[in-house]
């Protein structure tokens, strides 16, 4: 029986983004944005042990100070954090803590909004920050990637940016892709879609078939296998969800935790030497309550932990001017206060990564927010 067009778009669609043409960038430089969609709890994974106020809100859910990380005399890493401690300890990672966007309301999807477009308020901005820093490099051929099935909202803009996402549908064998390939080769629209996509698929590489979205460690190594190249994309954007722990949260956050400790774990593995040029910067919308509710979980809060890894990071630092978890402390009585704009974290790591003005990197990832007095510097030179 003939093979139908019909038949086939769908597989074409399965593997298609758009058309990718990765050239050898002008910098070697790599920055990742890792997102907790969710609200993840900085105060369960920056464990500020040494407040005396912790035990006293957090109860049974406090995180025991035995197993706990310990960064230094205020801070320790939850215990599922062992790669990122690793790290930690090399002088690859910092923490940040009380950090926030602008957003002060406790919408979800308000608080990605604001956090993926870099504005002042939700949806005010119709395109996101990873964007528009794409565009400020002017680098060759497609220059960013996110590794998620649709664009998220911190990569759409003016510039058009790949996509790559693995199928859970077991591979298709050769025979099948030759056909399809000569089904679209007369196809002055299909076949250009349908080589760009066996051309991303490529750059995939073997790990493609074991990157499962459940498996973290694959999924960092595919990740990678895209970025280490030469001539691969200079910035990415990998989702990370599950964060939001109304109920029953120290099971469950310890396996989100335990899972991005094992992304981090797989994109260093795979990066190889490209390590050493790579930043990785993971953030939230906002964290949890202080306090503890009903169900043994967190509602939805303010301020939250925010991660800066990579081979190209000048780590090994705890960086927080700590507001203190008493009552009269916390914001609308019952948050962690934010000291720390993330909008200035991200505009000065993006800065001194690609060596470009920070003042001018502030003004287009965040438009409208106010200037902040610069961080000490975060990367090597």
């Amino acid at each position: 029986m003939p093979l139908q067009r019909r038949s086939f778009l769908g597989a074409a669609g399965l593997l298609a983004s758009p058309r990718v043409l990765f050239a050898r960038a002008l910098t070697e430089r790599r920055f990742i944005f890792i997102i907790q969609r969710g609200a993840a709890d900085g105060l369960h994974t920056v464990v500020p042990y040494a407040d005396p106020a912790y035990a006293r809100h957090r109860g049974a859910l406090a995180v025991n100070t035995t197993s706990a990380l310990k960064l230094d005399g205020s801070f320790a890493l939850h215990p599922a954090l062992g790669e990122l401690f690793r790290l930690y300890q090399q002088g690859e990672a910092n923490f940040f803590h009380a950090v926030a966007s602008p957003y002060r309301e406790r919408s979800h999807f308000d608080g990605q909004n604001v956090l993926e477009s870099g504005g002042t308020a939700p949806y005010q901005l119709r395109d996101g920050w990873l964007n528009r820093l794409t565009a400020l490099l002017t680098l060759p051929g497609k220059a960013a990637i996110a590794f998620s099935p649709a664009i998220p909202m911190a990569m759409r803009g003016t510039l058009e940016v790949a996509t790559y996402a693995p199928s859970a549908l077991p591979p298709a064998n050769d025979d099948l892709m030759m056909r399809v390939a000569q089904l679209y080769a007369g196809d002055a629209q299909l076949n250009p879609i349908w080589n760009s996509a066996l051309e991303t698929r490529g750059m995939a590489g073997g790990s493609r078939a074991a990157a499962g979205r459940s498996d973290s460690a694959a999924m960092g190594r595919m990740a990678a296998s895209f970025l280490a190249r030469q001539d691969g994309p200079r910035l990415a954007m990998i989702e990370t969800e599950g964060w939001d722990t109304h109920s029953a949260q120290a099971g469950r956050l310890a396996l989100r935790l335990q899972a991005l400790d094992s992304l981090i774990a797989g994109l260093r593995e795979g990066m190889g030497p490209a390590w050493s040029e790579t930043v990785v910067l993971v953030a939230t919308e906002f964290g949890r309550t202080v306090a503890v509710n009903g169900t043994g979980g967190t509602d939805h809060g303010t301020g939250s932990a925010a991660m800066l890894v990579g081979g190209a990071v000048r780590g090994g630092r705890m960086i927080a001017d700590w507001p203190g978890l008493a009552a009269a402390n916390l914001f609308e009585g019952r948050d962690l206060r934010p000291t720390l704009s993330l909008d200035a974290l991200i505009a000065q790591t993006c800065a001194e990564t690609f060596g470009l003005d920070p003042d001018r990197v502030a003004q287009v990832l965040s438009p409208g927010n106010p200037r902040r007095p610069p961080l000490p510097g975060l990367l090597r030179s």
